[in-house]
């Protein structure tokens, strides 16, 4: 296998080898404040199967993961209403690295430093795969959306909005 093609280990990959998950790798030039509409660019995927990991947090200061469609953005409000809590916003960065054990931009729902409840945008668990952060800045890995969901016992939610 080319250097280039394959990434050295990170805890998302030890934590989906150690549960027997098959996955793709997807390594690409990382861009600052790319997003997930770059990598997907980049890599030649549509932006709607590039899942992005958001660190958010309750009015408590609880933190949680939600798993979002590249091209969609999260409905706050729509989270907060179907997950039982007053609101939900954005973690600030240092925050959201500190919790999850990765750096903003290389977040991973794999193998975070916290247990956190996870959050998935409902429409994804219908995509054949997906691709989502490995666990390091440019650095992709496909799977199957339902393997994840089982492996994060994540909760599906609606709260899309279009970018």
């Amino acid at each position: 296998m080319a250097k280039k093609d394959h990434v050295s280990e990170t805890p998302a990959t030890a934590f989906l080898k150690a549960n027997g998950v098959a996955f793709t790798e997807h390594p690409y030039e990382y861009l600052e404040h790319g997003g997930a509409q770059h990598s997907a660019q980049v890599l030649g995927f549509d932006p709607f199967m590039v899942v992005k990991t958001l660190v958010m947090e309750d009015e408590k200061a609880k933190p949680l993961l939600v798993l979002m469609h590249g091209n969609r953005t999260v409905s706050t409000k729509n989270l907060a209403r179907q997950i039982g809590v007053k609101s939900v916003e954005p973690c600030k960065p240092e925050v959201a690295n500190r919790h999850s054990g990765y750096l903003v931009g290389g977040t991973s729902p794999f193998g975070t430093r916290k247990a956190m409840p996870v959050y998935v945008e409902e429409t994804i668990l219908a995509l054949p795969r997906i691709l989502i952060n490995g666990g390091r800045r440019g650095y992709l890995v496909g799977l199957d959306p339902l393997v994840a969901q089982r492996l994060l016992d994540a909760q599906a939610v609606n709260c899309a909005l279009a970018e």
